[in-house]
């Protein structure tokens, strides 16, 4: 008897570890979370990167790993933007996010869309150019990340 007990709970532990993992989710507004990361970004003096895509997607699941995992990309995204997950599935296409962000499904996923504090979409980055064999790139990632910070975007429109 405790081991089946002990089996079910390590299959409950899995199972919940395995779905807090996931980065999107389906039953999030979109709109209203695009909203809510660019009145953040504002009092944080930040920008926004939105990434689209779905939990169905293994290269959206791949950068996310990516990004959490690796100390350079973590430490300029905590830096400088406000990250959120959109989700774009057969379950909730977050039209109304979609139409907000200038429709960056038509990129492919993940792509990344920036915007400003004010939620203008400033940017829109097809992830494939960031990609590597089976991976991403870290030079290429920081790249166009450091490209698109608040002061980066905001010493281009000084000059």
């Amino acid at each position: 008897m405790k081991k089946i007990i002990l089996i079910t709970l390590s299959l409950l532990f899995c199972i919940n570890s395995f779905c807090q993992n996931k980065p999107y989710n389906d039953k999030i507004d979109g709109e209203k979370q695009i909203k809510e990361a660019v009145a953040k970004a504002k009092q944080e003096n930040k920008n926004v990167v939105c990434q689209v895509g779905g939990n169905w997607c293994k290269w959206c699941l791949r950068f996310t790993e990516f990004a959490d995992n690796t100390k350079s990309i973590k430490d300029v995204v905590d830096k400088n933007f406000i990250l959120i997950h959109v989700n774009y599935s057969k379950e909730n296409k977050n039209i109304k996010a979609m139409k907000m962000l200038s429709n960056p499904e038509r990129f492919g996923f993940p792509v990344f869309v920036v915007l400003d504090s004010n939620g203008k979409v400033i940017h829109i980055q097809d992830s494939s150019f960031l990609e590597k064999d089976d991976g991403y790139d870290e030079q290429k990632t920081l790249r166009f990340l450091s490209n698109w910070t608040k002061h980066s975007v905001e010493s281009i429109n000084i000059k």
